[in-house]
């Protein structure tokens, strides 16, 4: 019953509408107590040779009468009932969503794609069917069986009624025991579904690498066995689950007999009469649901218990990069500078960053080169405040970028990765998902901008092209500039592109180069590169090598020193010229 408690946040708020709905089920019980009792004076009078033609049309008047009234009742209570539990669903389902857009970075490397995915589908249905399905089996027990009682108690005997739910109690017990197992077993077995959803997500995202690398009976497996675990657990949450009605359904029939025996030595001693065991037995059948409702009730309720505290464990984490509510609210502009002495990634002792600093005035443009894994898109990440964790500064426009709120700080910079991300929306969807007010002339001219104009005039549907997932149907290259476009629409006060020309070939990225240098002129641009071709025409080049800089300057100098930037240019030249002669 812990589950109610902790969804009482809810219920204060909407205790009005659900007091409609007991209200409902108040009266869908109160009425359901008249028919056995008409069916019982029909028996009576049967039994009695009484039964009159006018009688059996006033009985029947008041079975008609009695379904409507049910009919409004049931209405009344489950659109107020099951309404709100979707009502609760929605707001978890928002609150959710919010937070895993303002959680930071180390997060959602924390949590894998598909546990996020059954935090917000299967552990969000299970609370939902608490606020709908578990209300209704607590409060139509208590209602349906109360009345119900009552009704046994004073129309019929309440010395039968005594003796027929003595059975009663051992399901009080039952329920417990097992819902406690119940509890940790649908824990466990969200989290294999949690696994299982995972394991799906990242197959079908990586069926080309699959494909390609001719892995497709190994991934197969692999499911299999993933299934085969999650299945295992699941049969003990089903076994637990299938020990509930055969328990009750035993009870229930003890009842019975119970009722049958000695409500049939009451009937020969002229105690009750045959028309009341008759209404007797039916007031026992109507007993039925409130003692199956009972057993479901254990069930909904700690299955909903496991997946709230799944849920709440996420939505009471806290992000690392605080968002200052009070912070500077005016768009960044002018310098950055960058100092930043020592960075580690959570959780890694090692440094990541050691003694970085740099400063790019307005409008010029700087450059990070150096081997995979050096530090390049580190560097690129803090300007992003993607971790705050750092020991230093990072200013822009001479505010520290904690500083500003993030809402200011973020729309102010255009950050293209080199792994792009593409909506499976349309090519004019994807440019402007930043700016979705942008006019078509304003798509258009990004989309020169990036050199990707011509091949979208050219494509059947133009901007109206769908992607498809993940940009499936676009090239690498394609993909890279698109993204470009979408970052240059809100013509940013700093442009990054990690690495975000590699697709592209030489007289491409040459043209896109130009394109940058004559439009943003008063603006600044961070360009990391392995080709070094991408920015050979910085106005400061850095070299990042296991998170230091090794080596900085213009492209002339490093060129004149012979150092690493040196002898990596000549070879790409190198491999330019043997490329170009051998096709």
């Amino acid at each position: 019953m812990s589950i109610f408690v902790k969804l009482g946040w809810y219920f204060k708020g909407e205790w009005r509408i659900y007091l409609v709905g007991l209200f409902g089920l108040l009266l869908t019980a109160l009425v359901g107590i008249v028919p056995p009792r008409i069916i019982g004076n029909l028996v009576d009078s049967i039994h009695n040779g009484k039964l009159t033609a006018k009688y059996l049309m006033f009985l029947l008047i008041i079975l008609i009468i009695v379904s409507f009234a049910q009919y409004g009742a049931r209405y009344m209570w489950r659109t107020a009932i099951w309404g709100e539990a979707a009502k609760l669903e929605k707001v978890l389902r928002n609150r959710l969503f919010f937070h895993y857009t303002s959680m930071d970075h180390e997060f959602f490397q924390r949590y894998r794609t598909g546990d996020l995915m059954a935090h917000a589908t299967n552990d969000l249905s299970a609370i939902q069917r608490v606020a709908g399905g578990g209300i209704l089996q607590f409060a139509d027990s208590m209602i349906t069986g109360g009345t119900t009682l009552i009704a046994m108690v004073t129309l019929i005997d309440w010395r039968l009624t005594l003796i027929a739910i003595l059975p009663f109690p051992l399901l009080a017990v039952m329920a417990r025991y097992l819902g406690t197992k119940i509890h940790f077993a649908f824990r466990d077995s969200q989290a294999a579904f949690s696994r299982l959803n995972n394991k799906a997500e990242e197959s079908i995202t990586g069926i080309k690498v699959i494909k390609g690398l001719g892995q497709q009976a190994e991934d197969m497996q692999d499911f299999d066995n993933q299934v085969a675990r999650t299945i295992n657990i699941n049969r003990r949450v089903n076994f637990l689950d299938s020990l509930f009605d055969p328990m009750t359904t035993m009870i229930i029939a003890l009842s019975y007999v119970i009722t049958i025996v000695y409500g049939g030595y009451l009937v020969t001693n002229g105690t009750i009469t045959i028309g009341s065991l008759v209404s007797f037995v039916s007031y026992l059948a109507m007993m039925i649901w409130p003692m199956f409702a009972v057993g479901m009730l254990f069930n909904t309720l700690e299955r909903g218990n496991a997946s709230y505290d799944r849920v709440m464990d996420l939505i009471n984490q806290q992000s690392k990069v605080i968002d200052d509510p009070d912070g500077v609210t005016t768009t960044p502009k002018g310098e950055i500078d960058y100092d930043v002495k020592r960075f580690s990634y959570p959780g890694d002792q090692r440094l990541a960053l050691q003694n970085i600093n740099f400063k790019v005035p307005a409008g010029k443009t700087i450059g990070l080169v150096g081997k995979v894994g050096s530090g390049k898109s580190t560097i690129l990440r803090l300007i992003l405040r993607q971790f705050d964790n750092y020991d230093g500064s990072i200013k822009f426009g001479g505010i520290d970028i904690k500083q500003y709120k993030m809402d200011a700080l973020i729309p102010a910079i255009g950050y293209v990765p080199q792994d792009t991300f593409l909506f499976s929306q349309s090519i004019r969807e994807n440019i402007r998902f930043a700016r979705p007010e942008a006019t078509q002339a304003e798509v258009e001219q990004a989309a020169k901008k990036s050199d990707l104009y011509d091949q979208i005039q050219a494509m059947p549907d133009g901007y109206d092209t769908a992607v498809g997932e993940e940009g499936i149907s676009l090239s690498g290259g394609q993909r890279q500039r698109l993204s470009i476009a979408r970052a240059l629409l809100i013509n940013p006060e700093l442009l990054i592109l990690d690495d975000a020309l590699s697709a592209v070939d030489a007289e491409t990225e040459t043209q896109i180069l130009e394109n940058l240098h004559a439009e943003r002129s008063d603006k600044t641009t961070i360009i990391s590169a392995h080709r070094l071709s991408s920015v050979m025409n910085a106005d400061e080049i850095l070299v990042i090598d296991d998170g230091k800089i090794v080596e900085r300057g213009t492209h002339d100098q490093l060129m004149t020193r012979g150092g690493w930037y040196h002898e990596m240019f000549e070879r790409q030249e190198l491999e330019t010229k043997v490329k170009g002669g051998n096709s």
